[in-house]
This record gives structure tokens, C-alpha cells and sequence, in this order.
């Protein structure tokens, strides 16, 4: 059991991920494992995360007109984004921790700079047949071993040119699918107990409260200026998690 202040610092972690989750779709995981391993290791961060994460990103997926068209135009990266999570895992119990949240904090970057510069893929529906599937078996396997669903997932998404609310219901789809997927894997290396999956409830609500928040200010956004925040999000996420590791 956690100490109140652990606690404490639990919770303004979830409302802070959930407000950049309702604004940008993405980032409630990757705001978590940045935030709680300063008071935890890597693996009870990632236990916490997964009711949360879960709850919010099914809200997510599901808040829209854009199901069934994300999910004609998704599927062939979405399934083996899920099933290649359980590779990810099973590296997850023989490399290092810091090594693979220095590889989180790299990728993040890299990602988001180049979006910031400008430099962004498009991909056809016709090429998205073969790349889909690719880009889904190192995206499951990047999420088993990180904990984190964003790269390269919310890139190829990106890059089919879906509206905005079209790419924030892919990518709670992704989420959602990842989200179960690192569960089931966790609990298969002995990371995730019954104890740890309770503890995760008492971010949910917080979680869920940021969301809402974040929601409201998304509203307010522009197209163009709802991508600058996305990327920037993550490349100071990226930034500080390579940096605490130095």
C-alpha cells in the first residue's frame, strides 16, 4: 500500500494525463510512466495505468459518428498492433527497464520533431493494405516492451489523412485494443496481480475528470493548432524522459 503522499502524487498524475489525453486523444500512458517513475518503478507505473487508460480511451473510441469508417480503414494495422503485444512483453522481462524507457523517450522525439517540422507521411488506402500491418506488429511490440501505444501507431494513423475526430476514434481504438492486450500480457509474466489491478481503479476517476477538462479545451482549438500542441506534448515528453534517465 502506497503512502498518502504517493497517493496524492497518484492522482494529480492522472488528472494531468486525462486533461492531455481530452485535449490532444493521446498521451494518458506516456504522462503516467513519465510522472510515476519518479515514485515507481517501471512495471507498477505501467500496472496503474491499466484500468484508467482503458476506461478512458474506450470513452474515446466510442464518442463519434466515425466508428465503422475508422474501423474499414484501420483494421489491418489495428489487429497486429494487438497480437504483437504479447512479443513486446516477453522481451519486457529480459531487458533492462531504463533501457526501454530510454527507447520510449527517443521515439517520442524523434516523432514529434519530425511532425514539427512539417515533415509528415501520406499514406494511400491502397498502400495501407501491406504498410498497415507492419507498422501494427513493431507498434504492438514497441507497446509490450514501453507501455506506451504512440509510436510509430498514432504516425500511421496520422498519415492516412483522417479528419480530426476520425484520428482522435483510431487512435482510442489502438488504445483501447493495447490496453487489453498489455493487461493480458503483464498478468502472463507474473507484472499484474489482483492488487495492482485495484490500485489502478483509484485513478480512474481523476483520469476521468482531466478528460473532460481537456475535452473542453480541444473544443476551443483549431485544426492546425490542435496538431502543434499533440506534437509538442510529446516531445517534451520525450525530452523529460530521456533526461531523468541521464
Amino acid at each position: 500500500m502506497y503512502e498518502p503522499l504517493t497517493f496524492f502524487i497518484i492522482a494529480t498524475t492522472f488528472v494531468l494525463a486525462g486533461t492531455v489525453k481530452g485535449i490532444t486523444g493521446l498521451g494518458l500512458p506516456t504522462v503516467i510512466l513519465a510522472l510515476l517513475t519518479i515514485v515507481l518503478d517501471l512495471h507498477n507505473a505501467m500496472a496503474l495505468l491499466i484500468i484508467p487508460s482503458l476506461c478512458t480511451n474506450l470513452w474515446q473510441a466510442f464518442d463519434g459518428r466515425h466508428s465503422r469508417v475508422v474501423l474499414k480503414r484501420c483494421w489491418p494495422f489495428l489487429l497486429p498492433a494487438t497480437l504483437f503485444i504479447g512479443l513486446g512483453g516477453q522481451l519486457l522481462t529480459v531487458i533492462e527497464p531504463q533501457l526501454l524507457s530510454g527507447l520510449l523517450g527517443l521515439l517520442l522525439i524523434c516523432y514529434a520533431s519530425l511532425n514539427l517540422l512539417g515533415m509528415r507521411l501520406q499514406i494511400t488506402e491502397e498502400q495501407s493494405v501491406w504498410i498497415g500491418p507492419v507498422l501494427g506488429a513493431i507498434n504492438g511490440t514497441f507497446t509490450g516492451m514501453t507501455g506506451s501505444f504512440v509510436v510509430p501507431g498514432v504516425l500511421y494513423l496520422q498519415s492516412l489523412g483522417l479528419t480530426r475526430d476520425q484520428l482522435i476514434q483510431s487512435m482510442g481504438m489502438l488504445f483501447s485494443l493495447s490496453t487489453l492486450a498489455l493487461a493480458l500480457s503483464l498478468s502472463g509474466q507474473g507484472l499484474l496481480n489482483t492488487d495492482q489491478l485495484l490500485l489502478s481503479f483509484t485513478g480512474l476517476l481523476p483520469a476521468l475528470a482531466g478528460m473532460v477538462l481537456g475535452k473542453k479545451i480541444r473544443q476551443k482549438l483549431s485544426e492546425e493548432l490542435f496538431r502543434k500542441v499533440l506534437f509538442l506534448v510529446l516531445l517534451l515528453l520525450g525530452i523529460y524522459i530521456v533526461s531523468s534517465l541521464i
